[in-house]
């Protein structure tokens, strides 16, 4: 078993900013406290942003895109906003490889809500996105998603332990084939198949070619 985005690190700065990012997202959502404190809030935060900008900028990273990752390489995908806990609109979902799937364990709080006290279905898509990039990329192939097909089965609670399960069916030429599931303990939420199209090397550099470039 080996773990792939990395979870929250209480001893880098970065990683705690992006927590406390998330946990005023979280608080935003289902806050009830008067505009007096809205304004306080909003002040901090303009602050915070104002302290950044006037910084340096730049990526230390080549992508965020799950099924671009090197599955081995746990550091890649800090910047998703699935599962990079750098990122502060990731849930994130904690994501390890285990007999030859990928398993991802996520707590969706009050932002991602959709259905009253259940996760939104764009969330649970995005979630298959992600959990079937790393699961094509067992395949030893680098591809992207060309097909994404969800079905919902039950409600997605809010607020407890839900789990992806994903696993490689077959690669047929530059097709790759994958599957994957959603649980809330024994009840099945969802369930997605996907097909990624192998890329080759050259659109890969085409792509970071052509990437914006932040300013500062």
């Amino acid at each position: 078993m080996f773990y792939l985005a990395r979870p929250p690190d209480s001893h880098d700065a970065r990683f705690r900013l992006a927590e406390a990012t998330r946990q005023i997202i979280s608080e935003l959502a289902s806050s009830t406290a008067s505009s007096e404190a809205f304004e306080q809030a909003r002040d901090l935060v303009v602050q915070a942003a104002t302290l950044l900008a006037e910084r340096s900028h730049g990526r230390s990273y080549e992508s965020a895109e799950a099924s671009l990752a090197d599955v081995q390489d746990s550091g890649f995908l800090d910047h998703s906003p699935v599962v990079g806990a750098l990122n502060p609109l990731a849930a994130p979902v904690r994501v390890r490889v285990e007999e030859q799937q990928v398993i991802g364990d996520a707590v969706y709080g009050p932002a991602y809500e959709g259905p009253p006290g259940c996760v939104h279905g764009g969330s649970i898509a995005a979630g298959f996105d992600e959990i079937l990039g790393f699961t094509q990329s067992m395949s030893g192939q680098v591809g992207m998603t060309g097909r994404l097909e969800v079905f919902y089965r039950s409600p997605t609670p809010l607020g407890v332990e839900v789990r992806y399960r994903g696993w490689l069916d077959r690669v047929e030429g530059r097709k790759i084939y994958v599957q994957a599931t959603l649980h809330h303990g024994e009840r099945l939420c969802a369930e997605a198949t996907g097909v990624f199209i192998s890329m080759r090397p050259e659109v890969f550099q085409r792509l970071m070619k052509d990437r914006p470039q932040p300013e500062g």
